[in-house]
């Protein structure tokens, strides 16, 4: 971004760190930092506990969090091999964001609904 808040020459933004907040405001991302609050997993229980992902998307997801930091996965030799997934300090600070972006969504879920129906009986 310029300074005047304009695109670079390459089309983008300019925002720092575009593709890590597309990733924390992401769906399986909320949920999988939520359940790792809650202390260390193995990928099995993540995917018990998180209905409606798919092993592909969990992968995904895990590993970008990996890549960002926010998550440490730690392999126990051990047979059969154990892969744990945890929080890392950085991770932990997006649990009280998180907290309060659903205690939004709980407080603000009848506003939500009521602009959802009025803008659908327009269309």
């Amino acid at each position: 971004m310029t300074a005047s808040g304009g695109l670079r020459d390459d089309g983008r933004s300019g925002v720092a760190g575009t593709a890590e907040n597309d990733r924390i405001g992401d769906r399986w991302t909320v949920l999988i930092v939520g359940v790792l609050g809650e202390g260390d997993a193995r990928f099995s229980e993540l995917r018990r506990r998180i209905e409606g992902i798919s092993q592909k998307m969990l992968t995904q997801t895990l590993r970008g969090l990996e890549r960002d930091g926010l998550v440490r996965r730690t392999v126990h030799a051990e047979v059969p091999v154990r892969v744990e997934y945890a929080l890392t300090e950085a991770g932990r600070t997006l649990l009280e964001p998180l907290r309060a972006l659903r205690t939004w969504s709980i407080e603000h879920l009848g506003d939500v609904s009521a602009s959802q129906d009025a803008y659908d009986r327009v269309e």
